[in-house]
């Protein structure tokens, strides 16, 4: 089934300002692919079969799945893996063989922060020659409440498993210890010892991260959004240092969701404020962050990405929520820069009503060099691609 998408939503909170260049009207031709999904928790993008083409990968409440680019069929790759959901993947080609390596975060039981047999699980999928079928598990160490989940490039052709639980351990009411934020080096062997590196534990209670480049270095630094703030965490020579982490001054507010973009010559943060809140913002990086409000009228902000959808040579933000508004509807939203400095900002209905969005991505499927949107609907139980029709 296939909708279509273009308005431009007025609002006392969006800037509006006369665009120095024209840009293209927004236009998404929504089309679903799974009205089946149970909570749809996470996603990633990847080449799971080889064929050159990115496919869609989804950590569902007790099954992981991937959908083939092009006829969109549905595979099963693990199922059952513990009591508790799944809650997270990490999907990313660390060989160099064109096809992706896989992890997964499960046992999602976020009440309990202490006990690591009832709560959080890290686990390592190992393909098979058809990778169609059920993939081989490999079970490692991990910390409660493990929540989110990234591969990171510590230096050329060298990759660790970030792992970001929710809460410190032994946490009540997000309070308490910090959160165990660790990096996992993958053996020669998957199924040997995995080293540990604790990068982080300064953040009593985090919901998500980004992984981004890290200027003039092969290597990647992250940003994790947190209640005290944010914090930078970037390898040095290759390797991760203990506990590295350095805050960002000038944010203070607590982080739901968190993204990095660039417009021209300008760093920004965009985030969702505060965990599964209501607003959308963001931060002009520079020796202190400016905070630019985009929205406020978000329920429950759960999904959030910043890339050039519309060929703007800046990046445009991307958000969806998954509780009805005050209008009654779930929707994901588009904020478009109209000038250069990122000061002044457009809003555009991308879904209207059909999409409470547990996560969201944005990739180019077709490779027509317009990224595309993708998102997982919770109480919608949809999987939806917005196909980039913009000109």
């Amino acid at each position: 089934m296939y909708h279509f998408f273009s308005t431009i939503i007025p609002s006392a909170i969006v800037l509006l300002a006369a665009a120095y260049t024209d840009p293209p009207v927004p236009l998404f031709e929504a089309q679903t692919i799974d009205d089946q999904v149970s909570i749809g928790y996470g996603l990633a993008i990847g080449d799971v079969n080889g064929n050159g083409r990115p496919d869609i990968l989804l950590a569902d409440k007790d099954e992981i799945v991937w959908y083939r680019n092009g006829d969109w069929q549905r595979f099963v790759i693990a199922k059952n893996l513990t009591v508790y959901d799944n809650v997270c993947i990490a999907a990313r080609d660390i060989t160099g063989d064109g096809q992706v390596e896989v992890a997964i975060g499960a046992q999602w039981n976020p009440g309990e922060t202490s006990d690591t047999e009832e709560s959080g699980s890290v686990h390592y999928l190992i393909r098979p020659d058809d990778p169609t079928g059920l993939w081989d598990v490999v079970t490692l160490p991990h910390e409660p409440t493990v929540h989110r989940m990234r591969w990171v490039q510590m230096a050329e052709g060298r990759y660790s498993l970030v792992v970001v639980p929710l809460h410190g351990r032994g946490n009540v009411d997000g309070e308490g210890d910090g959160v165990r934020i660790l990096a996992y080096i993958p053996p020669e062997n998957p199924h040997g010892s995995w080293e540990t590196i604790l990068l982080d534990d300064s953040l009593n209670m985090t919901h998500n991260f980004d992984v981004v480049p890290k200027e003039g270095d092969s290597a990647e630094r992250i940003y994790i959004g947190g209640r005290q703030g944010v914090n930078e965490i970037s390898p040095y020579g290759g390797e991760w240092r203990e506990n590295g982490a350095e805050r960002l001054r000038g944010i203070d507010r607590g982080i739901g969701e968190i993204r990095y973009g660039r417009l021209g010559s300008v760093d920004f943060l965009t985030t969702i404020e505060p965990m599964h809140g209501n607003e959308v913002a963001v931060y002009l990086l520079g020796d202190r962050p400016e905070r630019y409000l985009l929205d406020d009228g978000l329920n429950q902000g759960h999904a959030l990405a910043a890339s050039d959808l519309l060929g703007l040579g800046r990046d445009q933000v991307v958000a969806g929520w998954r509780s009805r508004d005050v209008e009654g509807k779930v929707g994901i939203k588009l904020y478009v820069p109209t000038n250069e400095t990122g000061t002044h900002w457009e809003e555009h209905l991308i879904d209207d009503n059909t999409m409470a969005a547990e996560d969201l991505v944005v990739a180019d499927l077709n490779g027509n060099g317009r990224p595309d949107i993708i998102a997982a609907g919770r109480a919608t139980n949809n999987l939806i691609i917005y196909w980039n029709r913009s000109e």
